[in-house]
Order: structure tokens, then sequence, then C-alpha cells
């Protein structure tokens, strides 16, 4: 869920490293959707891949999981590699928009955490439907020149204190699953819609401000319109190597994790090309680059190890214990779906 970019390629990659043992008979013009800023598309990824196989590619973005759906549905054969949260991994296989993935050929996927690469979201009776690629979660962020000490539960959203200098994604799902995290529940098995309505419409009320985008993110936390907020690991990883005093916070409750995978739509016309190009994706020497300038934690188990330990995803998870309170999203249905997003709306409208 963020905008990078610098040039740099690595002149000793290897075909075969970028794309297993196939070679090209001739060059594809492959074409990903992905959100913008998403590693993707950084300039040195795409320009040593296209080095590398001669195969050019063509971005195209979306600002929501439902968003990307639609485009599949809508354009068939016009995309070859599409970023599935794991959450709607299932969907789109069910809807026939995304197909099983060969990964004989693919040479990084061995690398990948066992858990990760085979999780029961990601594949369907031992068929990889997404290749597991970054994987964070969305928690508690303060300011830590401002809020001192750092707290270690998700109830300073709720504290007084702070009222008037809270932010949280202006997402109803989002909004949901935090509050069922405050009031000690799973985030994927609510039992009381009452208590996280009552918990919901508490914090509306401390909001200074409702972010959607990390660059809304940045500018509300530089120009001090909030200090206790909610946000991505990767996007504060990423506020914090340009110089934020951002403190990200897995609280004792626990947080709300996610999983992206790299899936192949059933009508795309460049299949080898597209399994080339997440080869490259999962490679150790891409994440290198990328996880220097703020990157969500790689899937890749062998990545993660090279990294230093004052890497901060590796220093935010490094403790299992930590790893172990992060609640990761599961498949949720359209009528729940539509039931946490219109309650959170009218709790905004004062309804």
């Amino acid at each position: 869920m963020t905008s990078l970019n610098r040039r740099t390629v690595f002149a000793g990659l290897t075909l075969a490293a970028l794309a297993g043992c196939s070679a090209y008979a001739s060059a594809a013009e492959i074409r990903v959707l992905n959100w913008q800023g998403y590693g993707t598309d950084e300039a040195f990824a795409v320009e040593t891949f296209q080095k590398k196989t001669g195969n050019t590619v063509v971005h195209e973005y979306f600002t929501s999981e439902q968003e990307m759906l639609t485009k599949l549905r809508t354009n068939p054969g016009a995309y070859d590699v599409v970023l599935v949260n794991s959450a709607f991994t299932a969907q789109a296989a069910k809807e026939g928009l995304i197909g099983k993935i060969d990964t004989a050929d693919m040479p990084n996927f061995k690398d990948l955490a066992p858990n990760l690469a085979q999780n029961a979201d990601l594949t369907s009776n031992g068929d990889v439907l997404g290749v597991a690629w970054t994987w964070g979660a969305t928690s508690l962020t303060v300011n830590k020149d401002k809020v001192s000490p750092v707290p270690d539960s998700i109830a300073a959203l709720w504290d007084t204190q702070y009222a008037g200098k809270v932010s949280v994604r202006d997402d109803g799902v989002e909004a949901v699953q935090l509050a069922a995290l405050a009031t000690g529940q799973s985030i994927n098995d609510i039992k009381d819609m009452d208590a996280v309505k009552a918990k919901l419409k508490e914090l509306v009320s401390q909001v200074k401000t409702f972010w959607s985008s990390e660059n809304d993110w940045n500018q509300f936390f530089s120009a001090g319109d909030f200090v206790v907020s909610t946000f991505w690991s990767g996007g504060a990883g990423r506020s914090a190597s340009k110089g934020l005093p951002v403190a990200f916070v897995v609280p004792k409750e626990g947080a709300v994790g996610w999983l992206d995978g790299f899936s192949i739509p059933t009508a795309s016309k460049n299949s080898e090309a597209a399994r080339a190009f997440i080869n490259w994706m999962i490679d150790p020497e891409f994440y290198a680059q990328w996880a220097a300038k703020g990157a969500p934690s790689s899937a890749n188990a062998k990545a993660t190890a090279a990294l230093p330990d004052s890497d901060f995803n590796k220093a935010t998870f490094n403790d299992p214990a930590v790893v172990a309170r992060v609640q990761f999203m599961q498949p949720l249905s359209d009528e729940k779906r539509k039931e946490y997003t219109e309650l959170w709306q009218d709790l905004k409208s004062g309804q």
C-alpha cells in the first residue's frame, strides 16, 4: 500500500538469475498492474530487467483492491502481472481472473519463507495462485519527539490527551479491524460488533484528519496535524529514512497484517516473461536496493537475512513474539466489506 526512485544497475546480474533457465526468442512487453510507487516501477528495477531480458515493462495503477479487480474484469488480456493482496487472491481466482503459476523456472522461489510461499490464501490444493512478495503490518505510529514514552498499547489512539491530534486511514475495513484489536477480538472473527461500533464512535471524536495515501500521511505528519496515528510498516520505514521522527509500534493487542503476492492474469499473452519479472521481483539483489530506501518486509528469507541489523523492518520484526501478535487479514465476503464500509461512513457523518 506508496513513491521512490534512484537509478542504479547491477551489471553483474545474469539472465539466469532474472529469468530462470528460459531463453527468449523475442522480446515482450510486460504490462504490470500495481499500486503506484510500489517497487515494480522503481527505475533501477525496470532498467535492469529490460537490459537483461530485452523485455519492456509498462505500468498501470490502481488505488484500491476493488479497482484492481474491476480492471482485471473489464480489460482481459491487458495485463501480464498483477499485485494482489492475499485477502483477495481467492476471489480473483474464483472469478477466473488469475490462474495457476508454474514456478519451475523461477529459481528465487525456493528462497521464499515456506510459511509465506505456501500461505493458504495464496495457494489452492498445492497450486500457486500468488507468489509471496512482501508483507507488513498496519499498526500504531507516534511522533517520538512529541510522545514520550512511546506507548505499547493501541489504546493511545483513544487517549484523551491526544484528542484532536490523531489520524487514521480512511478505510472502513481497516477501521473495524483496528477496533476489533482494541476490544480484544480477532480481526477475522469479530463476535461483538456493538463493541466495535462503540469503540469507533469514540475514535472518530479523537481524529483531526483522515489519511488515504502515504503522501497524505507524510504531509500531515510533517505539518504537525497529528502525533498519534495508524500507518503501514513499510511507509513508516520510508518516512523514518527521510528523517521524520517516526516510532512504529506493534502494540500488545496486536496489529493488522497483510501479505502481497504477484499473480498472472489468465488472459496474459506473455506468461513466460511475466514469470521472469516475478522472479526478479523476489530476487535478493532487487530487494537490497529497494530496502535501502524503505520497503515492506520481503517474503524471501535469503533477502531478509542479508540485510543489516539496522534495517527498519528487520529491527521491527526480529522478535518472533512481536510477529506472533500480528493478525494477518483473511478473505472477507462482499457482504461483510459492505457492512464495515457503511458503518464507517455512518460514524464519520455523525449518525
